[in-house]
């Protein structure tokens, strides 16, 4: 994913650059506001945005991502903890927000989980071989039969195909699914039992086995 951080404190600039970097992606960083409105035109799949800037208020950014109709995730960062605040950037159009001081693992969670939306924006169907998924209605259909799915199996296949082909570690499966689901505390097995019970409905509907399980690390979702 190419990501725009922008943020005036260097150290977390820094900081957050190297940790993307380390995760595979492209990360350029600006510290003004003047200078994140010239970059959101380049077409960065996310932006990680201070509000607090030096020249002005990075609610500005997410006007003119929005005015502009620019397809870029926005997950805003801010020190500003307050209802008010969050509320305003989330209806203007943000998708997420981080209250500072934070985790990089936090982050992470967050920025997987705007990708998958990101991703898969604007789509009503998702193909993937046999497999059709239609966001909306929460529907699955392998070879043209529906599949019940509980809400968190749901997730997780999008999840997968979203990454197909990535490898996909135990931790980073358990903080998006402690993200989307409010549920902090999904350990090991707890991740091992819905993969399973998810990979078990997908198999007996005569879907193709695509996850993967990759010894020591995680899980792998791929056709190859």
């Amino acid at each position: 994913m190419k990501i725009l951080v922008v943020e005036d404190e260097p150290q977390l600039a820094q900081s957050i650059q190297d940790f993307l970097q380390k995760e595979g992606h492209f990360c350029e960083i600006t510290d003004t506001v003047a200078q994140a409105l010239e970059a959101v035109e380049a077409s960065f799949d996310i932006i990680i945005l201070d509000l607090n800037l030096p020249d002005g208020n990075g609610l500005d950014v997410v006007r003119k991502v929005k005015r502009d109709n620019l397809q870029s995730g926005i997950i805003i960062v801010s020190a500003r903890d307050s209802i008010e605040n969050k509320v305003e950037g989330l209806e203007l159009g943000a998708d997420d927000y981080l209250t500072k001081p934070f985790q990089m693992p936090e982050l992470n969670a967050r920025l997987k989980s705007v990708i998958r939306r990101v991703h898969f924006k604007g789509e009503e169907k998702i193909e993937f071989n046999e497999l059709e998924i239609i966001p909306g209605e929460l529907l699955v259909k392998v070879s043209g039969n529906p599949l019940d799915l509980t809400k968190k199996e749901f997730d997780l296949l999008v999840y997968f195909i979203a990454n197909k082909n990535r490898v996909l570690t135990k931790t980073g499966i358990g903080e998006h699914m402690s993200k989307d689901f409010m549920d902090y505390g999904f350990t090991d097995d707890l991740i091992y039992s819905h993969i399973k019970n998810l990979r078990k409905k997908l198999i007996k509907s005569g879907c193709n086995d695509y996850i993967k399980n990759v010894y020591g690390v995680g899980y792998k979702f791929t056709d190859a």
